[in-house]
């Protein structure tokens, strides 16, 4: 990790298109603005964590749902296929 010191208005360089510049300090916050190109994605850290759950969650329920057994029954000459719900 680097760890840097900056004052009021200056700034961090993140290679050549990201800028951090130190906005406000109030007691123990302190505001910081992020210039970064539109394709970057800027998140606080415990806003991407949740984020990055529910895409584990979601990529688990997609893979529960894909693996599933499919069984087959009938009603009269049309057939029907259900997935098996698994049950957590």
């Amino acid at each position: 990790m680097l760890i840097l010191t900056r004052k009021l208005g200056e700034q961090i360089a993140i290679g050549d298109d990201i800028r951090i510049t130190l906005l406000d300090i109030k007691g123990k916050h302190v505001r910081i603005g992020i210039e970064a190109p539109a394709g970057v994605t800027v998140h606080r850290g415990e806003v991407y964590r949740l984020i990055q759950e529910e895409n584990l969650q979601a990529a688990a329920f997609k893979l529960n749902r894909d693996r599933a057994p499919i069984s087959q029954g009938k009603i009269g000459a049309l057939s029907l296929f259900k997935i098996n719900e698994r049950k957590p």
